[in-house]
């Protein structure tokens, strides 16, 4: 079942005219397409060294204040283990972009070390940034089934104002539809409640999100980082966190088969965030399984949270995948 809904219907429940309804319906048509349970992903922050300077990013590469760091094979591989033995179904491996055959290699070897240690238990997401078509068929190749590269605003205009000009949003659409030829689950997101964003701005980008056809999308508010040049939004934090839940209840009313991320940026706002954002309509939680010691240096934004959520009030999916029901779909 889909709502339909046209432009102007969106914009309307974006200015929250209808909260009770949206979170229920959003919960209620969640459970009738694809169930209940949550899927977990543990988080593994590889890297917060990054080529590109995105006015919004707390590890931009012009950023001197961040401690820069990259994980070992053997950090990375303990991590994965630990996801293993803890029912964990899948791993995300993120970092900030880098583009260079060291880097492309040392991804490819943890993905084929990561696969031969859990037997293919472990299912895979990447979330590594712009790379050649090349790379991507690599690193499918070689285990990585899930890709998720998040756009933040599907008007160039707005993209153009949170990132340098030397960053093109035709070359990130292209890595979107690359990743989907290729045959990885599809994955991308936007921030909300950006500088001088609008609702009609934040309804085109569901609309974009539905046209797009993705298979999952990971979307939270965005929070001002005292190191990145963005600035101030005029949306105060806690509006910009209720527009995040009705923007996750929306898009799961648009595509009620997807896999919806909760995000940390929720809690990072609300204690209880992520927890509201699966009772919205969400699907998926990424506790960080990075070594404790780092995940400090990994900050993309102010008060990120860097310990883990209370897991015991969900029906988690334990040692499942949690593969994206709208990818099986659309793939027969």
């Amino acid at each position: 079942m889909r709502f339909l809904m046209d432009k102007d219907k969106i914009i309307s429940l974006l200015d929250g005219t209808a909260d009770d309804w949206l979170f229920g319906e959003a919960l209620r048509l969640r459970n009738q397409t694809i169930g209940d349970k949550v899927y977990l992903r543990g988080l593994i922050e590889l890297s917060n060294r990054c080529r590109k300077n995105c006015f919004y990013c707390g590890i931009r590469c012009d950023n001197h204040n961040v401690e820069r760091y990259e994980l070992t094979k053997e950090q990375v591989v303990t991590a994965a283990k630990y996801a293993l033995e803890h029912g964990y179904g899948s791993v995300v491996l993120q970092a900030g972009e880098q583009q260079s055959n060291r880097f492309t290699d040392f991804v490819t070897d943890l993905l084929s070390e990561i696969k031969e240690l859990s037997q293919g238990k472990l299912g895979i997401t990447l979330s590594l940034g712009e790379q050649s078509e090349a790379t991507y068929e690599k690193w499918f190749a070689a285990g990585a089934h899930r890709y998720l590269l998040r756009i933040e605003s599907s008007s160039e205009d707005v993209y153009k104002r949170i990132h340098p000009e030397d960053h093109s949003f035709a070359t990130r659409l292209g890595c979107l539809s690359s990743l989907k030829e290729i045959g990885y689950q599809v994955g991308t997101g936007v921030m909300i409640g950006l500088p001088e964003q609008t609702t009609e701005s934040l309804a085109d980008d569901l609309l974009f999100l539905k046209n797009f056809d993705v298979d999952m999308c990971g979307m939270g508010p965005y929070i001002e980082h005292p190191d990145a040049p963005l600035g101030k939004s005029q949306t105060p934090l806690e509006e910009r966190f209720r527009l995040a839940l009705r923007m996750i209840s929306l898009l799961r009313l648009l595509m009620p088969t997807i896999n919806i991320a909760s995000t940390t940026a929720l809690q990072a706002i609300n204690p209880l965030g992520r927890e509201m954002g699966i009772a919205a309509g969400a699907n998926i939680i990424m506790p960080n399984i990075t070594p404790s010691f780092l995940r400090a240096n990994y900050k993309l934004y102010n008060n990120k949270p860097l310990s883990d959520i209370d897991l015991s009030g969900f029906d988690v999916a334990y040692n499942e995948w949690g593969d994206s029901r709208h990818y099986a779909l659309r793939s027969n």
